[in-house]
């Protein structure tokens, strides 16, 4: 009789646990789904904060952006300013892509590109993060700065300003709120730079 009583604890027991490991299991699921996603870096255009092959944490819950995000970008649109100050939409990159936003909608962005540096709302913007200044003009808005940041669009770069495809390329410009897929959050890999993402 005791036996029997042991035996049937144990598969209690057993199929509590089971129990338990899938709602665990389906929990992390959902996480990782539709709040959390994990994406690899490609590319150097943000050398030093993000290296070529990085593994990141990224939130796909972001819906306020803020000056200063590292996000990713469906850069699928390609959005610049004709002569006359309209919009013009055409297709953009076509990849996903990893920048940091510079301004937000209703921010005035300019640039000295002989100096290399870059203003916000008339103010030099602080950037401790760079690799190398703002040289490059890229043709997004030839004889256009400053340039007022539309709303429902934000004005990104990429921290290696050297080399990197970003808001001041014709081929991207303003990046259309709806094309940001995440805020990046930390780096997972490699384990010697784990760390969150500023």
């Amino acid at each position: 009789m005791k036996d029997k009583n042991t035996h049937s604890k144990l598969l209690n027991e057993l199929s509590d646990l089971a129990e338990t490991m899938l709602i665990s299991l389906f929990v992390v699921s959902l996480v990782f789904t539709y709040i959390f996603r994990t994406t690899t870096i490609i590319g150097s255009s943000m050398n030093e904060t993000l290296s070529e092959g990085d593994r990141v944490i990224m939130t796909a819950w972001y819906k306020s952006p803020k000056q200063g995000d590292v996000v990713v970008i469906d850069a699928q649109h390609a959005v610049t300013l004709d002569g006359s100050g309209s919009l013009v939409t055409k297709n953009g990159i076509d990849k996903v892509i990893v920048k940091r936003i510079i301004a937000v909608e209703g921010q005035k962005v300019d640039f000295d590109f002989v100096q290399g540096k870059v203003y916000v709302d008339n103010k030099l913007y602080s950037e401790p993060y760079i690799s190398g200044l703002t040289h490059l003009d890229e043709g997004a808005f030839p004889d256009q700065y400053p340039v007022t940041v539309p709303k429902g669009y934000v004005f990104v770069m990429g921290d290696n300003r050297r080399n990197s495809q970003d808001s001041r390329s014709y081929r991207l410009g303003f990046v259309p709120v709806d094309d940001i897929q995440g805020k990046v959050l930390m780096r997972i890999s490699p384990i010697s730079d784990f760390g969150f993402i500023d």
